[in-house]
C-alpha cells in the first residue's frame, strides 16, 4: 500500500461515525436523510443510514437509487419483516402500524446492525424509541430528531403529565390546553394520536414521547426567527420544572435539497416557464394525504370557479382514511383525471395541469411562477413553503397537521385556513373559491407573501455560517469531535 492510500485509511478512521434510524414514511426519512448528508458533507462524519424496508413505498426506494449519496454515507438496508401483515387489523392506524414495522424490525436485526457497523451514537425519529433499550445493552448513545414542529414537541413532553392530571378524553376539555411557557392549544387542533385515549394509537404515541428524556439530545427541525415562544419555553425549562428535557439543538430548516427530475416532472416545469410570476396555485397533500370522492369534487370545481391558474396532484380517493396513501406514495400511476368530476378538465384546460399522485414539490415551490401553495401542512411540506416564500391555504388532514395550521395561521402569518364549521367535514367548492382568490388576488394575499418573503430570508441567515441553527449544530459538532469517545 502507498503512503496516500495509508493516509486515507488513518484519516477515515478518525471521522466520527453516527448511525441514523427514521421509521418507514417520507416525512420521517427527508429530514434525517438532510441532517445526515450535512454532517457528511460540512462536518467530515462517516454515516450509516439504517433504511426500514418493511412498508417502504416507492418514493423511498427512489430516495436511495440516487447516485448523488456522497461518499462516507451509506445507506444500510433493514430486511423486510417476514409475516408483518399478521400483526396487523383493518381498524389499526398510522402509528400503531408504523410502531409495530418498527419494533419488529429492531427486535430482529438492530443489535446485529449495530455490531456490525459500530456507530458511537444513533439519531433516530420518535417512532424509533425501542431503539433506546437495545442501545442501552450495547452501550450507544441515543440522540432524537423530533422531525415535527417544537410547539407538538413541547405539547409532547408534556404528554405523560396531562396523562396523570386529566380524566377523560382532552378534545372534551372545556377549555384550551396549555403546554406551560407556550400558547394555547385549542383542544380540536389537537393531534388525531391523542383524540381517543383508549385507543392503541394513543398508546403507542403516549409510550414514545414518555421516552423523549432518555434522548442524549433532541434536534428539532426549526429556527429562533419561526417559533420563539416554544423554543425559548423549552430551553429555558423553567416551564417545565418536573421534566427532564433533554438539551435541544435547533437545526433547521432542514428540506429536501436534491430532487432528481424525471422526464415527467420536466414536462410539469416547463409549464410552469410559460406562467406568469406568482399566479400558480400548488395543490398537494402530502407524501400519504387522500381526499374522498366527493371532497375531490368539490376541489376541483372551487379550483375550476376561482379562474386561478393551478397544478393540482390528483390521487385516488379514498372514503376510509384520510391517510391511505401513506404506505404506498409514488406508486400511483393511473390517469388522474379519472378520479375527477367530468368536464373539469376542458374548463381548466390552459390554466391547469393535473399531475398523478407525485410532483417535484420543491422544484416547483422555488419556481418563480408559483404564487402560493394549498396544503396540508405537514411540518416538512411547511418549511419547504416558508424556506422558498411561498403563503399557504391550510387544508390539513390527519395527525399534527391542524396544530400546524393554526399555529401558522395565528402566530407566523403566512397561512390561512378554512373556518371550523362545527358538525360539517366537507369543504364546499364555494369556501374554496374564495380562500383561493383571497390568496392569489387579494390584500391579504400580498402580505402574507411578503411575509413568507422575510422568513424565507430569516431561514437563509439560520443556515448560513454563523446563524443561529448553523451556530447551534456546530457547537454540537465540535463537542463530538472533542470527545475521543465518539471518533472511529
Amino acid at each position: 500500500m502507498d503512503k496516500s492510500a495509508t493516509m486515507a485509511t488513518a484519516e477515515q478512521k478518525e471521522k466520527p461515525h453516527f448511525a441514523f434510524l427514521p421509521s418507514p414514511g417520507m416525512g420521517h426519512i427527508i429530514p434525517l436523510f438532510e441532517f445526515a448528508k450535512r454532517l457528511v458533507i460540512n462536518h467530515g462524519f462517516h454515516v450509516s443510514f439504517f433504511v426500514i424496508t418493511t412498508g417502504a413505498s416507492a418514493a423511498q426506494n427512489e430516495l436511495f437509487l440516487s447516485d448523488n449519496l456522497p461518499a462516507g454515507f451509506h445507506a444500510v438496508e433493514i430486511p423486510p419483516v417476514e409475516n408483518i401483515s399478521s400483526f396487523f387489523t383493518d381498524d389499526m392506524r398510522v402509528v400503531t402500524r408504523l410502531s409495530i414495522i418498527v419494533r419488529e424490525s429492531l427486535k430482529q436485526y438492530l443489535s446485529s446492525l449495530l455490531i456490525k457497523h459500530r456507530p458511537k451514537a444513533l439519531i433516530i425519529d420518535l417512532f424509533c424509541t425501542d431503539a433506546f433499550e437495545i442501545c442501552k445493552e450495547v452501550s450507544i448513545p441515543v440522540h432524537s430528531f423530533f422531525t415535527a414542529s417544537t410547539l407538538l414537541m413541547a405539547f409532547s413532553l408534556y404528554l405523560p403529565t396531562l396523562d396523570r392530571e386529566v380524566n377523560g378524553e382532552f378534545v372534551d376539555l372545556p377549555q384550551h390546553i396549555q403546554t406551560p411557557g407556550c400558547n394555547p392549544i385549542c383542544p380540536h387542533d389537537l393531534l388525531d394520536q391523542v383524540k381517543d385515549r383508549k385507543n392503541d394509537e394513543y398508546k403507542w404515541y403516549l409510550l414514545h414521547v414518555s421516552r423523549l428524556p432518555l434522548a442524549a439530545g433532541i434536534f428539532v427541525n426549526s429556527w429562533d426567527d419561526l417559533e420563539p415562544v416554544t423554543l425559548q419555553a423549552l430551553k429555558e425549562n423553567s416551564f417545565f420544572q418536573n421534566i427532564p428535557i433533554p438539551p435541544i439543538h435547533t437545526i433547521g430548516p432542514l428540506i429536501k435539497q436534491d430532487e432528481v427530475i424525471t422526464e415527467k416532472d420536466a414536462e410539469i416545469l416547463a409549464w410552469l416557464d410559460n406562467q406568469p410570476p406568482d399566479s400558480v396555485l400548488f395543490v398537494v397533500f402530502g407524501s400519504g394525504g387522500t381526499l374522498t370522492s366527493e371532497q375531490l369534487t368539490e376541489l376541483a370545481w372551487g379550483l375550476e370557479m376561482s379562474h386561478q391558474r393551478f397544478i393540482l396532484v390528483a390521487r385516488k380517493p379514498s372514503d376510509a382514511s384520510a391517510s391511505a396513501a401513506f404506505f404506498n406514495v409514488g406508486s400511483d400511476e393511473d390517469d388522474p383525471l379519472m378520479y375527477l368530476p367530468e368536464g373539469f378538465a376542458k374548463k381548466t384546460e390552459g390554466r391547469g395541469l393535473v399531475v398523478p399522485s407525485w410532483a417535484p414539490q420543491v422544484a416547483i415551490l422555488n419556481h418563480p411562477s408559483t404564487g402560493a401553495f394549498l396544503s396540508h401542512c405537514g411540518w416538512n411540506s411547511t418549511l419547504e413553503s416558508v424556506v422558498h416564500g411561498v403563503p399557504m391555504i391550510a387544508w390539513p388532514l390527519y395527525a399534527e397537521q391542524r396544530m400546524n395550521a393554526t399555529f401558522l395561521t395565528e402566530e407566523v402569518g403566512v397561512t390561512i385556513k378554512f373556518p371550523v364549521v362545527p358538525g360539517e367535514e366537507l369543504i364546499s367548492r364555494k369556501e374554496i373559491e374564495k380562500m383561493v382568490r383571497i390568496v392569489m388576488e387579494g390584500e391579504k394575499g400580498m402580505a402574507m407573501r411578503r411575509r413568507a418573503q422575510e422568513l424565507k430570508e430569516s431561514a437563509k441567515i439560520a443556515l448560513n455560517n454563523g446563524g443561529s441553527s448553523d451556530d447551534s449544530l456546530c457547537r454540537v459538532v465540535q463537542f463530538w469531535k472533542s470527545d475521543q469517545s465518539l471518533c472511529s
